[in-house]
């Protein structure tokens, strides 16, 4: 497999996931590990980049510590069980830890195809513990996922659709490019089938662990003194979208030369979903703590799902009224920033690539970070590996997508139409 980027979590099960088939569990215990000497190198590394760079500015971030799969038959194939921080055991569900998937999947590291098949099998296993609650919820899934198709349908060049723009400074939340809708039809949802077990972090703490010169001996020193080699890093939650447009060509982004990471390589519409978002009125990032999210978490879902959405509106100046609903399709890890995860997901859009085009020329809220719009088409797509010249182009968040795209395949439904 490709070093630099692997797949934690795919959900090739259900097809992806929608929003009501996600919750999160929020808690202070699920934060970076923390020291005086840490600290002080982490303000250091902050105060350099700043004098280099005084237009950056901190934002407080989700920290993703693990995940579980709603089930009580199956444990995690990786035995023994992996460690969670201070965060103890799931007595309902499954759980499984950043850490032990990271080994999964650097045990075929060179072999593409063993590698996949691994997380396959990997997740297969993980996934015969829930067969239940997916048959309970296949027909709430499908009636919903009827809905949405025909909710795609009719909005199809909708009048005026193009000039919907939410006012710049919006938060995503707020940006909602879908009405939320009864899933079962009868006023109750599926059962959530993932929890995302989230902390806080910030891009501050990014800086000072992932991407600082010393995240391996960070990884190491985690390793000895908490069993978790992550422990020490601040794992931003990032997402990013597999754009599809209705005549099924896949947006990409060349990223500018500005930009922090990946600069000039070919990018999907990201970033990250933002805890601020989900309190309105609050213009001081750093009083934001996890206890004040344990009585929002639908919100931080809300968040997590309408971001990439606004991501791709800001990015790609295509308005949200175009878009269709997001389908997680899985969570992708970058080794190029010691792990660093994103949740990648699926969108449809009723634009056909040339109106897609149009749009992105006439330039976005951030059009600076980016220089060029690409368009593949789902074939091609599907058959990017190492052995294609232009993977050597995609930056690691592209690439996850690619792969849990290849993996899930959300828009199976519709290749024989």
């Amino acid at each position: 497999m490709d070093p630099e980027v692997s797949v934690l979590l795919h959900c090739t099960a259900w097809g992806g996931l929608l929003e009501p088939q996600v919750q999160v569990e929020l808690s202070a215990r699920f934060n970076r590990q923390t020291d005086p000497a840490l600290e002080s190198h982490i303000e250091e590394v902050w105060t350099e980049r700043v004098t280099m760079e005084p237009w950056l500015f901190n934002g407080a971030k989700f920290r993703l510590h693990s995940f579980s799969l709603a089930s009580t038959q199956h444990s995690c194939p990786h035995t023994p069980q992996p460690p969670c921080l201070n965060g103890g055991g799931d007595r309902d569900g499954r759980q499984c830890s950043i850490q032990k998937e990271e080994e999964g999947q650097h045990e075929t590291k060179g072999n593409a195809e063993s590698g996949r098949a691994q997380v396959l099998r990997h997740q297969r296993d993980q996934i015969d513990g829930v067969i239940g609650e997916r048959q309970h919820n296949d027909k709430d899934l499908s009636s919903y996922k009827q809905r949405e198709g025909n909710l795609r349908d009719s909005q199809t060049t909708t009048p005026g659709c193009r000039d919907q723009h939410p006012a710049v400074g919006s938060s995503a939340a707020e940006a909602q490019p879908f009405p939320q809708r009864d899933v079962g039809g009868k006023g109750e949802g599926p059962t959530p089938i993932l929890t995302l077990r989230l902390g806080l972090t910030c891009y501050r703490d990014f800086l000072g662990t992932n991407w600082s010169q010393r995240a391996r001996k960070l990884r190491q020193r985690a390793e000895v003194e908490y069993g978790d080699p992550l422990a020490l890093l601040a794992q931003p939650l990032g997402v990013g979208g597999v754009l599809c447009t209705a005549d099924r060509q896949v947006v990409l982004i060349r990223r500018s030369q500005q930009v922090a990471e990946a600069r000039g390589l070919l990018d999907i519409p990201g970033g990250h979903p933002e805890p601020k978002a989900v309190f309105e009125g609050l213009d001081e990032e750093d009083r934001i703590r996890v206890e004040m999210l344990q009585w929002r978490e639908e919100a931080v879902v809300r968040e997590l799902f309408s971001s990439v959405c606004a991501e791709i509106r800001d990015e790609v100046n295509v308005p949200l009224c175009s878009l269709g609903e997001p389908i997680l399709m899985g969570i992708a890890l970058n080794h190029t920033s010691a792990g660093r995860p994103s949740a990648e997901f699926y969108i449809s859009c009723s634009l056909t690539s040339t109106e897609v085009r149009e749009l992105y020329w006439q330039g976005g809220i951030e059009a600076q970070e980016s220089t060029e719009i690409v368009f593949l088409s789902q074939t091609e797509v599907l058959q990017l590996d190492q052995s294609t010249p232009l993977w050597s182009e995609l930056c690691p968040s592209a690439k996850g997508a690619v792969l849990l795209y290849q993996l899930v395949l959300p828009d199976r439904e519709n290749k024989s139409n």
